[in-house]
């Protein structure tokens, strides 16, 4: 069979809940297989999605993750972790930058000879939190912005393997990551009226996005951030 014309393969990191999760549906439905990876215990695979356990801070379990796939079209990089109130503490700004910005990079080698071979793309996750400060949250913050100066510095480094590198930074979007906040009415109410869309994202609202930027209508876009935020980075 000609491989232009084979089934596309997605790869995505915290793809067993949240955001990640979202997207490896949102990529199913639009025709891909996909791996979706992550910690914890593993949703049953589908015809369309098949899990596998990755943790990101590992070397091993990085190459195990993606071992024995013979294609890969796209890598989206969704694991992440925060840990609000504690980033203060060296060894949780250690553990928070590893898993956020460390893992990300090493997704994105493992994945980079696969990629290479069928022209693919990186969609990395950004956040807000990469413009802005966060008092409380400074290791999620600094890992986030180092999340966008990494996709900026691959993209440049494996434009030669015709690999785009991008990341869509979300807003505030209703996930268990943001399910403390969402419980507090003060800091819900807060953030809404900062939005200007005056609302909470939901997660299949990074899914077309995020397919954006995967397919052949962004192929002269690499090195690129995406906000997905209801307009609050604008405010």
């Amino acid at each position: 069979m000609n491989s232009s014309r084979q089934t596309k393969r997605a790869f995505v990191t915290g793809g067993t809940s949240g955001i990640g999760l979202a997207i490896a549906h949102g990529f199913s439905e639009s025709g891909y297989q996909v791996v979706a990876a992550g910690i914890g215990d593993l949703p049953e695979s589908t015809d369309g999605i098949e899990f596998r356990a990755l943790d990101v801070r590992d070397e091993t379990s990085v190459t195990n993750a993606f071992s024995g796939l013979d294609r890969l079209d796209v890598l989206v990089n969704a694991a992440g972790v925060i840990r609000r109130q504690e980033e203060l503490q060296p060894e949780i700004f250690d553990s928070v930058v590893d898993i956020n910005l460390n893992g990300t990079m090493r997704a994105c080698i493992a994945a980079r000879p696969l990629l290479a071979q069928s022209g693919g793309s990186i969609i990395n996750t950004a956040s807000m939190l990469s413009y802005f400060g966060g008092g409380i949250v400074p290791a999620y913050s600094a890992s986030k912005g180092g999340v966008v100066q990494l996709t900026k510095s691959l993209a440049i480094a494996f434009a030669g393997d015709g690999i785009r590198v991008n990341a869509i930074a979300p807003g505030w979007i209703e996930s268990p990551m943001t399910q403390s906040l969402r419980d507090d009415p003060n800091r819900n109410q807060a953030i809404i009226d900062r939005t200007p869309l005056k609302r909470w994202g939901h997660p299949s609202e990074l899914v077309g996005p995020a397919l954006f930027l995967a397919s052949a209508s962004a192929s002269f876009i690499t090195g690129t951030v995406l906000n997905v935020d209801g307009g609050y980075a604008a405010m």
